[in-house]
Formats: structure tokens, C-alpha cells, sequence
């Protein structure tokens, strides 16, 4: 996965300043795999976009879409 952009950074530090360690999860800690997490303007199908405007596929499918699927009508 890419690191995050500048969008993203700015909207990490905004989260922080709200929410501790900017994530709602520790799962979703970054910093404990040295990371920056992008954060996803929207999706459609599997693919998802960041808002530094960067295209990734999820290949994962946890949670949500694993039982129900992407983008489901």
C-alpha cells in the first residue's frame, strides 16, 4: 500500500486532535506496522479511493464486505 498523501496526513491530524491515536481500532493502527493510513473518499465495486485521489483494490474483503459484499444496492 502507498503512504498516505498530504490530504490524508492533514485529515490524520485532524482525527487525532478527537479521537485517540486517530482511529476508532487499534486494528486500524497503523504506526504499530509503520505506517500512514490513506483515508478512502469513496468506493465503488472493490476498488476504493483515497483522498490524495490514489486508485487500491481491496483483495481482502474483511469485515463488511466479506458477508455482504461490495457496494451492495
Amino acid at each position: 500500500m502507498a503512504h498516505a498523501g498530504e490530504k490524508s496526513r492533514a485529515l490524520r491530524k485532524r482525527a487525532e486532535a478527537v479521537i485517540p491515536g486517530g482511529v476508532d481500532s487499534p486494528v486500524r493502527a497503523f504506526r504499530a506496522v509503520e505506517g500512514e493510513p490513506p483515508f478512502i473518499k469513496r468506493g465503488e465495486g472493490a476498488r476504493i479511493w483515497d483522498e490524495d485521489g490514489n486508485e487500491y483494490i481491496d483483495y481482502v474483503g474483511s469485515w463488511g464486505p466479506l458477508i455482504l459484499g461490495h457496494a451492495a444496492p
